[in-house]
């Protein structure tokens, strides 16, 4: 372990550095959290639900809001004309003309962007309005694909732009041309990063009023920050910061990067208000919103190239990478990009580099913050480049990092494209973390399973991790002419105050915006630790007000800042504060001011102990007698200190930028098992080895590590956004966007080394994110060096999902029954294009002849009788009808116009059922057959039906839907055979096993 020697005699430390118990987790644990829900609201509150778009990609016609206006307990509804006469476009962190609203105003360009917006009463009548809303659109083709986003051919999503490549900035360090000509060999590789996201257990929540006589809006939101977000939300309103007043809460469900998208719907809200003349108003996301509409990772797509010389020393890299943001280049991005600009060349000592930057936009989720955001993007590529390095050189994997790395002599570090690591000895934690490894049994665990004929694989990643970011790195994105033009941005500024009240109880309040990090309890054993006293005697607030509390705008609790700044910023105010008091006791005392000693709850004379005082008696002299207050010292025991990093400047003529204040080290080693037959991963050891500086509270730091771990292990196996080719999302509930549980996660071996970073106050770094950043690559490594036995895979795509590991393996699919098979051929089901496919294919018996079987489907009074959910079935032509139903999935449920026709009419014998339609849930249209077949009982009906759904519907996923698609079938059949027969379609004297499920999920009353 490294450690300062004068930090040590600095800081005297008996309760930071250890495990204390959190002070948060007993009103957590006893339900009496303050989350965003559980605040009270003020008497008149309204409700507010959104219409989103069903369409990717689609002019907007109007809004017809009538209906909704009409029904009682609907206070108003915001359009995308209102939002235009009240709303500024959101900043653009590009110079392109790109117009982004919080409503859409003339095209909608991801399915889930807001439409408008209900306010009511409660959210039960919202709900119910949104129904009666009625959305004109004209659909345009989607964008899905980066590469296709790209094509010359490609539909724009911003006519003003011109074009779906908003930036395309290249950089160049050192001679990497020159590199590249004396490089013995080059080793290239192609890698894409999915779209993924965090799925918090708490949802945005926001409350926002818009004030009377000109003051402006007070909202209440569980936004996280960054706080240079605040100036992009008072500026989109219109108004000077301090006529934005927002407020958070103390506790909040979770975050991990994702709350930052709360920023569009505080202003939503605001404007909500607004229309609603003034009244507060409140709205909490549901999962499906979250997952379909607040934000993702980006994808990346990035092609890298080494220059290698035969020993294995990489003498320079070209990166050509290019990031999917969504639709719209939406604040603060593109910070994935250059977040981790200035450290592309990871742990490794590399002198040239070329880079080129595309930002792409498509018909998707805008992009932002998610926990780690960039390093993901850049270490899949690095590290995945490395081991091919090493199988085409036929090097050992950790012996051609070793030969690499930056050395412990070397650090600070001053990278090629300008990032400054601080602190560490990289070969001595892959050393820990190998002897860990050995401890495990990772080789001969690999020598058994492949003995058995079983596939493991040993995987490695190494990674530096950015804490406390340089405010200005996302300027990088600007050229140098553009940046002088706009004035120079950098540094991180961190506040806190500490004060001491009349009865000698310290107070401390942080600008920071806790998600489960345990800020309490590490501010109060900073604070303890620097006057003698106990943590229990420190109360930390951690519920923020832009109106009250000292803050910057890199304000907020994001880029794992915590430990390095707002920590080390709460020790820099409590030593001012006890610099005062100090120069009170020795005054009181006689003696100098260094003799004055704080311990034990007393402040005392270190050369005559005697002297002491209670700190309590000594803290309360100066508030009940400020006129006894030495000479020189100001009455007052507050103290609010601002801190900045000296490293941290902004990005040089030459593009270079250090974009953060410290960079841990992490170093994973990763054994994965792989079944042939399933195609299932499972993660059978993980050793993760960390440098984050001095570790302020070990227990914690070991929570964040297996939290991104975790993280990390569902990007590696299952997390995914997946996206239809008509733009419809699909990942929209928990049955298909997957995310690992405790059963899934393996506990990992957890390997520390401290090396104390000289630029931040306490000699902490961040350690948060790290393993979201190194687990899916080296997961990725290992499933790679597990095919080897079988076939060399460049190019492995997370999630390794079962199907996805099947196809690189080869297997292949058992063939189906030589029944099914003629089936198939017999009656192949009809193409889908576009939006989530489903199909449904199948038979079933009724207890009449095919002829009454025949009759009721053309008769309109019978089917409607028949078809789950209908309301009206209005003849409008030979065989067509417009129909009114209710459609259920779950909890998501809408009212859908729809057109059905019947054509190919083969009496009484076939039939072909075609229909579309489209509500607030989304888009449909699908086309069947179906045969009647006379049997001994009656008939046997037999049905091919393919369906496309787009909209809110898709989201929900193909295996929800195609559920509760058996489900309705099922319910369509039963109901018709009664029908033929002659009984009451609409209600069996006993409910079926069906009834009664489709009653409970909300599809049938």
């Amino acid at each position: 372990m490294h450690t300062d020697p004068g930090l040590q005699q600095a800081l005297p430390k008996p309760h930071l550095g250890q495990s204390a118990p959190r002070h948060e987790d007993t009103a957590l644990l006893t339900g009496r959290g303050r989350f965003g829900d559980d605040l009270g609201t003020t008497p008149g509150t309204l409700h507010a639900a959104v219409l989103r778009s069903p369409y990717a990609h689609a002019r907007l016609l109007g809004v017809d809001t009538a209906a909704a206006l009409a029904l009682p307990g609907v206070h108003a509804v915001l359009t995308g004309q209102d939002v235009q006469r009240w709303q500024q476009p959101f900043v653009v962190g590009v110079k392109v003309p790109m117009q982004h609203y919080v409503l859409a105003v003339d095209k909608v360009r991801y399915a889930g962007e807001p439409v408008a917006v209900v306010v009511a009463q409660d959210r039960y009548i919202a709900e119910d309005a949104l129904d009666l809303l009625r959305a004109d659109y004209e659909a345009l083709p989607a964008v899905v694909g980066i590469e296709a986003a790209c094509d010359a051919g490609a539909a724009v999503l911003h006519e003003t732009v011109g074009s779906n490549v908003v930036s395309d900035r290249s950089f160049c360090y050192g001679d990497p041309d020159n590199a590249f000509a004396a490089a013995d060999r080059r080793v290239a590789l192609t890698v894409h990063y999915p779209r993924n996201s965090c799925t918090p257990i708490e949802g945005a929540v926001v409350i926002a009023e818009c004030l009377a006589g000109g003051e402006g809006y007070e909202v209440t939101s569980n936004f996280m920050g960054p706080f240079s977000l605040h100036s992009v939300m008072a500026l989109a309103l219109g108004v000077a910061a301090n006529k934005l007043r927002h407020k958070l809460p103390r506790d909040s469900g979770g975050s991990f990067g994702v709350k930052q998208a709360v920023l569009p719907y505080v202003v939503l809200m605001c404007l909500a208000s607004k229309k609603a003349g003034g009244a507060p108003v409140k709205w909490v996301e549901d999962r499906l919103e979250h997952l379909a509409a607040a934000t993702s990772a980006t994808a990346r797509l990035t092609h890298i190239e080494a220059a290698v010389q035969a020993d294995g020393r990489i003498t320079a890299l070209r990166w050509d990478q290019r990031d999917d943001v969504g639709a719209y280049l939406r604040a603060p991005e593109p910070a994935t990009f250059y977040r981790m600009h200035g450290a592309l060349s990871g742990a490794y000592d590399i002198k040239h580099i070329a880079v080129r930057n595309r930002v792409v936009l498509t018909s998707k989720t805008p992009t932002g913050l998610v926990r780690g955001f960039g390093g993901p993007q850049v270490y899949y590529a690095l590290e995945r480049l490395m081991d091919r390095i090493a199988v085409e050189l036929g090097m050992d994997t950790i012996a051609l990092r070793q030969r690499n790395f930056v050395q412990a002599a070397q650090f600070p570090y001053h990278a090629a494209a300008g990032a400054v690591l601080d602190s560490g000895d990289y070969a001595l934690l892959a050393e820990l973390a190998q002897a860990a490894a050995l401890r495990e049994g990772l080789q001969q665990r690999q020598a058994q399973a492949r003995a058995a004929g079983r596939l493991y694989g040993i995987g490695v990643a190494a990674i530096v991790e950015p804490s406390v970011s340089n405010m200005g790195y996302i300027s990088t994105v600007l050229t140098a002419e553009q940046r002088a033009k706009a004035g120079p941005k950098n540094g991180a500024i961190a506040s806190a105050t500490v004060g001491i009240d009349l009865l000698g109880g310290l107070n401390v309040v942080v600008a920071s915006a806790p998600a489960g990090q345990g800020h309490i309890t590490v501010c109060a054993q900073v604070v303890a630790d620097v006057f003698g006293l106990q943590p229990e005697q420190v109360a930390v607030s951690v519920d923020f007000d832009t109106a009250k509390d000292a803050w910057s705008v890199a304000a907020g609790n994001y880029s794992s800042r915590f430990a390095g700044a707002v920590a080390g910023t709460v020790h820099l105010a409590a030593m001012r504060l006890r610099d005062k008091l100090t120069r009170i006791a020795a005054a009181q005392f006689g003696c100098a001011a260094e003799a004055v000693v704080f311990e034990g709850g007393k402040v005392f004379d270190s050369a005559q102990p005697a002297r002491a005082l209670a700190f309590s008696r000594l803290a309360a002299g100066p508030h009940w007698a400020p006129a006894l207050l030495p000479e020189g010292v100001e009455p007052g025991l507050r103290e609010t200190a601002f801190w900045t990093p000296p490293t941290l400047t902004a990005p040089d003529a030459q593009d270079r930028v250090n974009t953060s204040a410290c960079y841990g080290f992490v170093f994973d080693i990763c054994g994965l098992d792989v079944d042939p037959a399933t195609g299932r991963v499972t993660v059978d050891r993980y050793i993760t080895g960390h440098d984050a500086g001095r570790i302020l509270h070990p227990g914690m730091a070991d929570g964040q590590i297996r939290g991104a771990f975790a993280q990390g292990l569902g990007a590696a196996l299952m997390e995914e956004f997946r996206y239809g080719a008509d733009g419809g999302f699909q990942s929209g509930t928990f049955a298909d966007y997957l995310v690992p549980t405790a059963c899934e996660v393996p506990d990992p071996v957890i390997v520390h080394l401290q090396t104390p970073s000289p630029y931040t106050p306490l000699g902490a770094k961040g350690i948060g994110e790290g393993n979201n950043m190194s687990t899916p690559v080296c997961i990725a490594n290992a499933f790679a060096d597990a095919l080897r036995p079988l076939k060399d895979v460049a190019d492995i795509r997370l999630p390794l999902t079962p199907s996805r590991v099947l196809a690189l393996i080869g297997a292949e699919e058992p063939a189906p029954p030589a029944a099914m098979a003629a089936a198939m051929a017999a009656a192949p089901a009809p193409a889908v294009a576009g939006g989530l496919a489903l199909q449904a294919r199948g038979h079933v018996d009724i207890a009449a002849p095919p002829e009454r079987v025949f009759a009721v489907l053309l008769d309109p009074t019978a089917l409607a009788r028949v078809i789950p959910g209908c309301h009206a079935l209005i003849a409008i032509g030979p065989n067509q009808y417009r129909a009114d139903v209710t459609v259920g999935v779950g909890l998501v449920k809408a009212r859908y116009e729809a057109r059905i026709a019947l054509s190919e009419i083969n009496a009484p014998r076939s039939l072909r059922l075609a229909g579309d339609g489209q509500s607030t849930l989304g888009t449909g249209s699908g086309s069947g057959v179906v045969r009647l077949e006379a049997t001994a009982s009656g008939t046997r009906l037999h049905y091919d039906y393919a369906a496309q759904v787009g909209g809110k519907v898709a989201a929900v996923g193909s295996r929800m839907l195609e559920g509760a698609a058996r489900i309705v079938l099922a319910q369509l059949f039963e109901a018709l055979g009664r029908q033929a027969m002659g009984g009451d379609a609409a209600q069996p004297a006993v409910r079926s096993f069906w009834q009664r499920l489709l009653h409970w999920l909300g599809v049938a009353k």
